[in-house]
């Protein structure tokens, strides 16, 4: 059995997902209980109960706490840039990583105003993955080296995980992922990512038709299609998924390309995403369609595209009044108030 913080092969990752543990029965049960006895009518906070619910099942525990969020951003550059995909240069990467360091982005003024710690993990920015279109983005190793980055983030004591990136071409990626995965046409899963119109655009969606065509003869399952087309910050955002439900952490995912690279797992294992939410629906056009076929539904609509974690991090206040409302409320006993007969 592969150990539960690192593995050596993608056989490794597809044993593990085998092996996932399922929700905490005995928390939602007692969550249940509490629920009904609060000062309010039934169902009337609408999803914050059911997310107070979602956070006892896959926590472990009652109540449910929000105390120690965290968010993880991972950064790769991608050599299908050299195919003109990106209205931004690679090097943007890099430096957009050190203002991250540096307290700059917005991610970093989120996290401030909602309480989360911040970790940033560039992954070999040097070293670009190989052009899917002329061959795999990576190799089995160099996947799995990216997948154990992103396992090894999750930490003893989080309460929640908030998984996102940072990539010049990763909408590129995300949407190869998307096709590779679940058909369609390309034009049905490629957006315009940093800005990218006209010939331009044109030539990006040519661009994950031909990586698709190319390598779907090879790719049986989720896993391979991330090594055919994936990043490698999107194999960690991988990684630290399986991690966290080994762990106990639920996860509140990005946009369109930390969900894709989420779906890698879904499409190897259903279920594999059962402990994770949906901070916010991107307005790249394919994440809605990506939710659809993960079977998810996004907290928030702000027409947000900017990644790095964004709208993972803004939904962590609807998890926060969640927790605070299920556990702070006073039941109708205890506040004295008359139940509905």
């Amino acid at each position: 059995m592969p150990s539960a913080q690192s593995v050596s092969s993608l056989d490794d990752i597809r044993t593990l997902l085998a092996g996932i543990p399922g929700p905490d029965d005995a928390a939602a049960a007692r969550a249940g209980e509490r629920e009904p006895q609060l000062t309010k009518p039934p169902g009337s906070l609408g999803r914050l109960e059911d997310i107070s619910l979602w956070l006892c099942r896959w926590q472990a525990s009652h109540p449910p706490r929000i105390s120690r969020p965290h968010a993880c951003v991972f950064a790769g550059n991608h050599g299908v840039t050299a195919q003109g995909v990106s209205a931004f240069p690679p090097e943007v990467t890099v430096q957009m990583v050190a203002n991250f360091e540096h307290g700059g982005a917005a991610i970093n003024q989120i996290c401030k105003t909602f309480g989360i710690d911040l970790k940033v993990e560039a992954l070999d920015l040097e070293t670009p993955t190989d052009d899917f279109t002329q061959g795999p983005a990576m190799s089995e190793s160099a996947c799995v080296e990216a997948f154990n980055r992103g396992m090894a983030a999750v930490e003893d004591g989080m309460d929640i995980l908030c998984l996102g990136e940072m990539g010049i071409g990763n909408t590129t990626t995300a949407a190869a992922i998307c096709h590779g995965l679940y058909g369609g046409e390309a034009a049905d899963w490629t957006g315009p990512g940093t800005g990218v119109e006209g010939d331009a655009m044109a030539a990006k969606i040519r661009v994950v038709a031909d990586a698709v065509s190319l390598h779907k003869p090879d790719t049986k399952d989720g896993l391979d299609v991330l090594c055919a087309v994936g990043g490698r910050e999107l194999a960690a955002i991988a990684g630290a998924v399986l991690a966290a439900r080994l762990q106990r952490v639920p996860v509140m995912l990005d946009g369109y390309v930390s969900s894709a690279a989420a779906a890698v797992l879904e499409a190897t294992l259903p279920g594999a995403l059962d402990h994770c939410l949906v901070g916010h629906a991107s307005t790249e056009p394919g994440h809605l369609r990506l939710l659809d076929n993960i079977g998810k539904q996004p907290l928030l609509q702000m027409n947000m595209r900017l990644g790095e974690a964004s709208g993972a991090a803004l939904a962590i206040g609807l998890l926060q009044a969640a927790a605070a409302c299920h556990t702070g409320m006073a039941t109708f006993a205890e506040a004295g108030v008359t139940d509905k007969d």
